[in-house]
């Protein structure tokens, strides 16, 4: 078995260039309403963009959470390439620290660190008490 995620889109060019360059993805052969990006070198579900005819109305019921070493870089790197930050502040819940963001079509995302990596700030510190 094999995970595909479809995303519906208005305009599927648009948000390939966008979900390419974000994910480190590359388009391959597809047609019709399909446009198809697949993992360029590191493993990972392939991303179909499905053209539909009606626009985005309500909160995504499913969505993609993007894991990344420091959340900072990151944060800019997908502003820059057109994505928009919804949450002022990170959220900080149960050691998961990650932001709301936006695709150029405002479907939601997150962008955020694992529990307890080291761009949060924990330490383990452990003491030896010689007796």
């Amino acid at each position: 078995m094999r995970v595909v995620v479809v995303l519906d889109c208005l305009q599927p060019e648009r948000l390939a260039e966008f979900w390419a360059h974000a994910l480190g993805y590359r388009r391959v052969p597809s047609g019709g309403p399909y446009i198809v990006l697949v993992p360029d070198a590191q493993p990972g579900p392939d991303l179909v963009l499905q053209r539909v005819g009606e626009p985005k109305v309500a909160k995504n019921r499913m969505h993609l959470d993007l894991r990344v070493a420091t959340l900072e870089p990151e944060l800019a790197r997908l502003t820059a390439l057109g994505a928009k930050v919804l949450t002022p502040e990170p959220i900080d819940e149960d050691g998961f620290y990650w932001v709301v963001m936006a695709d150029p079509e405002a479907n939601e995302f997150c962008v955020g660190t694992e529990p307890f990596s080291d761009t949060l700030g924990y330490v383990i510190e452990l003491t030896c008490q010689s007796t």
